[in-house]
């Protein structure tokens, strides 16, 4: 099977699976990361099939979404690889790049490093960042009928894993349990650049935000 064909089954794949999707983790999700994916991958030298799979199939089953459950996405990402003839040793690397994507919590240390996983972690986090991150986390927060904001209710920077999956805290508490930490673990150069320009447009939300909570805008 030629690569093009490859990408080609694997977007077929992806978009059934996520048609009824959550909106920040749909398929327009799974689209800018590869998008992302592919402009900071222009700049690194990596293995570029890696990185493409990595981006289409990284979200193919969140955690958030299967009881907390993280065996599911990598489980499912293999399967369909295997079906698809993927020599075992993409697959590895493709599951790897899924196991290790995600932010835990601030204290998980990464299991598993390559430039493929670097570049793929930077297009995910570049999509926690901007509006469009600002769009993805009260589309969460309403989902899951998260308050807005309580300013009784302070973010909490030393969660575990556990604690931080089961955080049922204000919305605006993301941006500082989550968000507002992903600048500084970019990994790539390009991935740093734009994060920079996407942080400071949350900042200024984040002002406008209290502002208008305290009537003064």
């Amino acid at each position: 099977m030629t690569e093009e064909l490859l990408i080609e089954h694997t977007i077929a794949y992806v978009k059934e699976t996520l048609q009824n999707a959550e909106g920040g983790h749909d398929w327009f999700h799974i689209e800018r990361v590869y998008k992302n994916s592919l402009n900071i991958a222009a700049s690194e030298e990596a293995h570029l099939l890696v990185v493409k799979l990595g981006a289409l199939l990284h979200d193919i089953a969140d955690s958030k979404f299967h009881g907390g459950d993280d065996t599911v996405g990598p489980a499912k990402a293999r399967k369909f690889l295997e079906t698809q003839k993927v020599s075992e040793a993409i697959i590895d690397h493709v599951v790897k790049i899924i196991e290790n994507i995600s932010f835990k919590g601030g204290n998980v240390q990464q299991q598993f490093r390559s430039i493929e996983l670097d570049i793929v972690q930077d297009a995910d986090r570049l999509d926690a960042l901007g509006a469009i991150g600002i769009a993805r986390t009260f589309n969460y927060g309403g989902f899951k009928n998260r308050p807005l904001y309580d300013p009784e209710i302070k973010p909490n920077l030393n969660m575990s894993k556990e604690e931080y999956k089961a955080s049922l805290a204000p919305t605006i508490n993301h941006f500082y349990e989550k968000l507002l930490l992903l600048k500084e673990r970019m990994n790539t150069a390009t991935g740093r650049k734009i994060a920079e320009q996407r942080h400071a447009f949350m900042e200024v939300f984040l002002d406008q935000f209290y502002a208008e909570w305290d009537g003064k805008k």
